[in-house]
């Protein structure tokens, strides 16, 4: 790790996707903070067309700064789709400088937003880390836990009132219905017994005849 000097409003140090820059001091909107540099690439030659690495930053269609040197501080800059800092090029100069945009302070991580080339070739294929992907993330998961309470108790409630309709159609077996029996069969139906009312006058005369054998011999006689 490159050392870097203690009057410096910056320092490297461990972030969530590997190495960062850090502010030691405040830093305010619009100060310079650090350059970007290292060796020139002209797309003209076969050898420096032949480059690459994670660390190229291309000024024009002609030239491009090889930032992989050691001492290039700028390339521990981490991307951020809502950066602290943007990159200010001047490609007749070829030169390119970290600005801040808004204030930075103590222990916040300096970022500024690498471009739509580089996110799609090398961030969109592993997923963006940056604080502000990392919070859409989260709210998504938080969403779809959300909506998989949601569907659950829907699916438990609509379970609940199917059994509640099933158990309402069920009629009770052999018990009194508003007083009445269900069917005949040997219980009552409508407060009488299972025989009909001829046969219930039947059985009272004979049970008369019965009790008077004297009357029955006289009539006879």
């Amino acid at each position: 790790m490159p050392a870097i000097s203690p009057h410096k409003p910056y320092r490297v140090g461990r972030s969530r996707t590997g190495l960062g820059l850090f502010a030691t001091k405040p830093i305010k909107k619009g100060a310079k903070i650090v350059r970007y540099f290292g060796p020139l690439l002209d797309s003209k030659k076969k050898k420096d067309d032949a480059i690459e690495n994670k660390y190229l930053f291309e000024l024009n269609g002609r030239w491009t700064i090889d930032g992989s040197v050691r001492k290039n501080i700028a390339r521990y800059i981490n991307h951020a789709c809502k950066p602290n800092a943007e990159s200010d090029v001047s490609a007749r100069k070829r030169k390119v400088v970290i600005r801040a945009i808004k204030k930075i302070e103590p222990g916040e991580e300096i970022n500024y937003d690498y471009g739509t080339d580089y996110f799609k070739a090398y961030l969109k294929p592993i997923g963006c880390k940056c604080d502000a992907c990392e919070k859409k993330r989260r709210k998504q998961r938080a969403e779809a836990r959300a909506e998989k309470r949601r569907l659950k108790a829907k699916a438990e409630k609509k379970a609940l009132k199917k059994a509640e309709k099933q158990a309402a159609k069920r009629k009770p077996n052999g018990k009194l219905l508003n007083g009445k029996s269900k069917h005949a069969n040997g219980k009552l139906v409508n407060g009488h017994g299972g025989k009909s009312a001829a046969g219930r006058i039947a059985s009272g005369i004979s049970a008369m005849a019965k009790s008077r054998p004297g009357q029955e011999s006289r009539a006879s006689a």
